[in-house]
This record gives C-alpha cells, sequence and structure tokens, in this order.
C-alpha cells in the first residue's frame, strides 16, 4: 500500500517541483545503491571516439545538454568561462547534444564542433548527440534524471545543468535559465570543489 501511495505521490507532482525535497524523495545513499557513477559510464565523445573517463576521475563535473540554434546557446561563452575559472581546481564542463527540443541542434559532428569553436571558442569536452529523453534517452540522462537532484523530471530544454561532485553524487540540478555566471551555480560549484 505504502508503495502504491508512494508512485502515486511522484506521478502526480508538479513541474515547479523539479529538484524540490519531498517525503517521498529517495536518500543519497539510496539512489546511490541504485544508480552508478555518471563518470563511470561507458561514454562517446563528439568524434565517434570513446570517451576517456579518466579525464573525469576526483572531478567535479557539469554536464549540459547543449543546442546550437536555441535562445540559450549564448550560454556557451559562459560555460566556457566557467571551465576556464575552475579547470584548475578540478571543474570539467562536458556539453551533451541534443536535438529533441525544437530540433535546435540539427548539425552533424563536425559542424557542432566547429560552430562551438568558432562561435564560443569552446575547449571543454562535448559528448556524442544523444537523447535526454522518452524511450531512447541516453544511459547518461537516465542515470542524471534518476539521481535525487534529477527528480526523475524530464529534462524541459536545452542547457539543463547536472552538478556532480567529486565522489560521483549528482549533487544539483539547474534548469536553462540559471545562466553560468549565477552565483547560484557559482556556488554550488565552489561548495562541490571544497572551497
Amino acid at each position: 500500500m505504502f508503495l502504491i501511495l508512494s508512485l502515486f505521490v511522484a506521478c502526480s507532482s508538479t513541474p515547479e517541483a523539479i529538484g524540490a525535497p519531498t517525503s517521498e524523495t529517495p536518500t543519497q545513499a539510496s539512489v546511490m545503491e541504485q544508480n552508478t557513477d555518471p563518470r563511470s559510464l561507458s561514454l562517446t565523445s563528439l568524434n565517434s571516439e570513446p570517451f576517456d573517463n579518466s579525464s573525469l576521475e576526483g572531478k567535479v563535473v557539469l554536464f549540459v545538454n547543449v543546442a546550437s540554434e536555441c535562445g540559450f546557446t549564448k550560454q556557451y561563452d559562459g560555460l566556457q568561462q566557467l571551465y576556464e575559472t575552475y579547470q584548475e581546481r578540478g571543474l570539467v564542463v562536458v556539453g551533451v547534444p541534443c536535438n529533441q527540443f525544437g530540433g535546435q541542434e540539427p548539425g552533424g559532428a563536425e559542424e557542432i564542433a566547429t560552430f562551438c569553436r568558432i562561435n564560443f571558442g569552446v575547449t571543454f569536452p562535448l559528448l556524442e548527440k544523444q537523447e535526454v529523453n522518452g524511450s531512447g534517452r541516453s544511459e547518461l540522462y537516465t542515470n542524471l534524471i534518476s539521481s535525487t537532484a534529477g527528480n526523475d523530471k524530464d529534462i524541459r530544454w536545452n542547457f539543463e545543468k547536472f552538478l556532480v561532485d567529486r565522489s560521483g553524487n549528482v549533487v544539483e540540478r539547474f534548469g536553462s535559465s540559471t545562466k553560468p555566471d549565477s552565483s547560484t551555480l557559482t556556488q554550488a560549484i565552489e561548495a562541490a570543489l571544497g572551497e
């Protein structure tokens, strides 16, 4: 009976409740028993080569679903700045191209890489284009969304952000409107870095 009640409450949550703790939100310990460290999953770089996961070991990682033709695309500038500011202290920004929101990432791998490099000077790693919602949701986003911070809520739009701490726990989720230079995000990054 408790399980049925819990499922009803979880399914009836409103979109405004994304990330909001509830009495039904599982504890960090129980989520980590179910989920693996997202940094240890089999990832593929934008160029279709296996991603070097060792580059994320012991690091704080900010995963962001990105797109080239979105109103939030200018956030690439801020993401690059975050990467440059905190890289030496252990932050890695990882961009994950996705074309599920208004077809705003239609390009192939080379086009995406060129766009990011020429227009925003992006040097942080980009993964292969993937789906973040629906039946084709990637293993990475299944992991991120099913975490406590993910709250089992679909990605709403491009440039949502998930912060993973040095131990591999998904500790924060930020909506698209949270700019890379916002104090909310930078404070969370500094806390995860142990600053």
